[in-house]
């Protein structure tokens, strides 16, 4: 798995600041952007944080390449429907070589299951390589591909969907890769701003857990990458 941060909003405390500044200013965002001083943008960052006004949080947005994850976890992640998305594709990517399948840990620690896993997704390229080669379209002949297979994809959110998808993803009740590919996004968006998201993560970081009768139970404890 790899994560990496492409782009985001160049210093968007202040861009996020002077949007929500603007509501109430008599002059304009760019005149805000030149004057603001940095004591006010923080108390500006503050209230709105405070209060739940968080629609300024969507002028700041962030970009980001994840490889070697599984068409599963996409297939979760493209469920987060305010966010922009490119996925390399099957239809028009064909594999002349076995590509590499994710095998998740409980698989790969048990030797049996293992070994069953290997099996089936061999069997499925391989059925899909004996398509291929009779002439039919990758497009077709893609439906035998896993859900294990490797896969690319670019992500571009907003704050403001970031900070949802970070307490939904983060969460131990997650499921693993799609937990890990969220703690690294978060990581690599900390720095960057860092009030933003000095408690951004499952709803535990920041007090109760949210989620009721399906809480873990656990304290809040941010997981180390797996390698």
């Amino acid at each position: 798995m790899d994560v990496r941060l492409l782009y985001h909003t160049p210093d968007p405390e202040r861009a996020v600041a002077v949007a929500a500044r603007l509501c109430y200013a008599p002059v304009g965002a760019a005149d805000l952007m030149d004057a603001m001083s940095s004591e006010a943008q923080q108390k500006i960052l503050r209230t709105i944080m405070t209060s739940g006004h968080l629609s300024a949080l969507e002028h700041a947005t962030y970009t980001f390449a994840i490889d070697g994850v599984s068409r599963a976890m996409t297939h979760q992640l493209v469920r987060h429907r305010i966010a922009s998305y490119n996925q390399q594709s099957q239809r028009y990517v064909s594999y002349a070589e076995e590509p590499c399948f994710i095998i998740p840990p409980r698989i790969a620690e048990d030797p049996e299951a293992f070994s069953k896993f290997r099996t089936a997704t061999a069997a499925a390229f391989r059925g899909y390589s004996d398509l291929i080669e009779t002439g039919i379209p990758a497009e077709d002949a893609r439906y035998l591909l896993p859900n294990a297979m490797e896969t690319k994809i670019v992500v571009t959110m907003n704050v403001r969907e970031l900070l949802h998808f970070f307490e939904l993803r983060c969460c131990k009740r997650a499921q693993w890769e799609i937990r890990e590919v969220a703690l690294a996004m978060l990581a690599l968006s900390e720095p960057t701003a860092p009030y933003l998201f000095m408690d951004a993560g499952a709803s535990c970081r920041r007090g109760p857990c949210r989620e009721g009768k399906m809480t873990c139970g656990e304290p809040y404890e941010r997981a180390p990458q797996r390698k």
